[in-house]
Formats: C-alpha cells, sequence, structure tokens
C-alpha cells in the first residue's frame, strides 16, 4: 500500500488523521502532490471519467478518499 501524505490543513477528527479503519480523505492540494499533478490536470482527467471522482464535502470543498487515490496510483504503475 502507499504510503498516505500527510493533509495540509490540520483537522481535528478522525478522518483527516485517521485510526485503524477510519477513512482517509484528501483535499484538492494533497491529491496533487500525492499524484504528481497539477489541480487543472486532475479536473480535466476527471471531465474525462480517467480521474476517481472527489465527495462534496459542502458548496465549495471537495476532497478524494485516500483508498481511491491510492488504487489510481497504483492502476497507473508499470512494471
Amino acid at each position: 500500500m502507499i504510503e498516505p501524505i500527510p493533509p495540509t490543513r490540520h483537522f481535528s477528527n478522525r478522518l483527516a488523521y485517521g485510526e485503524a479503519g477510519a477513512i482517509h480523505l484528501l483535499r484538492p492540494p494533497d491529491v496533487c502532490r500525492q499524484v504528481g499533478l497539477g489541480r487543472s490536470s486532475i479536473f480535466q482527467l476527471l471531465d474525462l471519467g480517467r480521474f476517481p471522482a472527489p465527495n462534496k464535502l459542502g458548496a465549495r470543498a471537495v476532497a478524494w478518499l485516500q483508498s481511491d487515490v491510492d488504487a489510481w496510483i497504483e492502476s497507473k504503475a508499470t512494471i
């Protein structure tokens, strides 16, 4: 499994830092760092259906599941 990158923001709930079995959420800057693409590239891939869809957190906030981003990265790995 790919090591999660620590979040750029400090959340006080267990979703950000996780405990065993907790859901890890990644905000756009974290996803950009983890996949090595810029924000516009990620959203372009999203529009093409080639990147996992984010979850809406509010009117202007989205986050991806760490597991979805990890699965996408692993699908792009070539041996």
